[in-house]
């Protein structure tokens, strides 16, 4: 079975939520599992579910504390679970700005309302107001900026003829149950997925001037340099000729750098049959917590290596001065 991605939750009451998402983590082969359930209310309901559930929990108050130093505590628990995720269900605190930095991409919150419309509190009322057809929620990465992050999923929920704020938002809180679980699996597996990983590796490889992707040997591989002169820069493996690796297959610079890597790194790097004999490196990208900007960089290092002359003599300008 692949590895899971671990998450911890943070709460502010009953937890409803936290609890479809442990219950769904239970279910055939999720991408999470919940290492933490942790709250600024020692007394929220939902803690006693996570510790009836074998779950690990942590409670702070956070009167008397400033944002920074609670926001602090909190990570340091998340920390000390090992959680490679933070997961909002419920948390009634706005985190300060640093801390949503440092785990930007990593964590996600769930907010009642079709994004971008009605940010922040009231949204059922909002939506009554205006006289919508449809309410719903959306999940969204966490950024400084207050539910503005970018949305990874929604459910449309539609308002009927004589709805309140209450009823709406009983309805709205059965989809969040069933959406919730769906887009977390779904964001924290991406990782182990190859549709996903070869999405985001075309993205970078594309972005690349004159670049083409054309199949070689069953693999996609990405190509500078025209229709009939272009060379191959880089290859996507998906746990090819026996290895459990999806990876990256780019140039190196000499055979003694592909071996130092390998050596040095094997989490990240490896040998890669057929392809390893002419210096090129396997670069595993079915692994949590991979860094993308360092994909890019190999990208780019690899296409300059390959692409013609006309291509890369600015470049060489630029890298005397």
């Amino acid at each position: 079975m692949a590895e899971k991605a671990r998450i911890a939750v943070l709460i502010s009451g009953a937890g409803t939520n936290m609890a479809a998402l442990v219950y769904a983590s239970r279910i055939g082969d999720c991408a999470y599992d919940v290492v933490l359930v942790a709250s600024n209310d020692p007394e929220a309901p939902g803690l006693k579910l996570a510790a009836a559930e074998g779950i690990a929990t942590f409670a702070l108050p956070h009167k008397g504390m400033t944002r920074e130093a609670h926001d602090a505590a909190m990570e340091a628990a998340v920390r000390e679970a090992d959680a490679e995720y933070i997961v909002l269900a419920g948390y009634m605190r706005i985190l300060s700005d640093a801390f949503v930095q440092r785990w930007q991409g990593q964590m996600l919150n769930i907010h009642p309302s079709l994004l971008p419309l009605y940010k922040g509190l009231d949204t059922h009322a909002r939506a009554l107001t205006a006289g919508d057809s449809h309410a719903g929620t959306s999940v969204h990465l966490v950024t400084p900026e207050l539910d503005a992050g970018e949305v990874l999923a929604q459910v449309r929920v539609p308002i009927v003829t004589g709805d309140t704020p209450e009823s709406l938002a009983s309805r709205v809180k059965l989809a969040e149950h069933q959406l919730y679980p769906r887009a977390v699996a779904e964001y924290v597996g991406r990782w182990r997925d190859p549709s996903a990983l070869l999405a985001r590796l075309r993205e970078h490889a594309l972005a690349l001037p004159e670049t083409d992707e054309r199949e070689s040997h069953g693999s996609p591989g990405f190509r500078v340099g025209g229709e009939k002169t272009g060379k191959y820069f880089a290859y996507f493996a998906d746990q090819h000729h026996g290895t459990p690796h999806i990876a990256l297959l780019a140039r190196t610079g000499s055979m003694d750098e592909l071996l130092n890597l390998v050596e040095t790194q094997p989490e990240v790097y490896f040998k890669p049959a057929y392809y390893g004999a002419s210096g090129w490196v396997g670069i595993i990208l079915n692994r949590p917590g991979v860094d993308w900007d360092e994909i890019a960089t190999w990208l780019q290092r690899s296409w300059r290596s390959a692409a013609p002359k006309r291509l890369t003599r600015l470049l060489d300008i630029a890298d005397t001065f």
